[in-house]
């Protein structure tokens, strides 16, 4: 699990590999990976954009911008949570996820939230030990 907290707001993401939606023959590795967003702060928080930024293997970038996350723009109160599961292909067995989410107080303030930087790793790597 990883997680980062920024202006109250703790971020925890768990990827897991997709065996059964993967085909290593085709260069095709798919991974889901669970979110859970907590309000740890005093004041209401909605969850308005997201930033994806995606690195496979080989170093090639893939960057994904959006409206909210699952098709939803989560209001937080203090103490409230919100979990998702979402999931990417790559073309190479592993990769590095991170990102950040726009925030908005109760005020209308804005403040980007860290996602923090995750591993995507499938049993399909091939690894040396020098």
């Amino acid at each position: 699990m990883y997680d980062d907290t920024t202006g109250g707001i703790k971020v925890t993401v768990e990827p897991r590999f997709l065996e059964d939606q993967s085909d290593p023959d085709d260069h095709h590795f798919v991974w889901a990976y669970s979110v859970r967003i907590e309000n740890k702060g005093v004041e209401r928080v909605q969850l308005l954009n997201r930033y994806w930024r995606i690195t496979n293997g080989l170093g090639d970038i893939k960057e994904v911008r959006g409206s909210g996350v699952v098709g939803e723009q989560p209001v937080l109160q203090p103490g409230e949570a919100f979990e998702y599961t979402s999931g990417t292909p790559l073309s190479t067995p592993s990769g590095i996820m991170s990102g950040t989410y726009e925030m908005q107080r109760g005020d209308g303030d804005t403040f980007e939230v860290a996602i923090p930087a995750f591993s995507l790793d499938s049993p399909h790597e091939s690894a040396s030990v020098n």
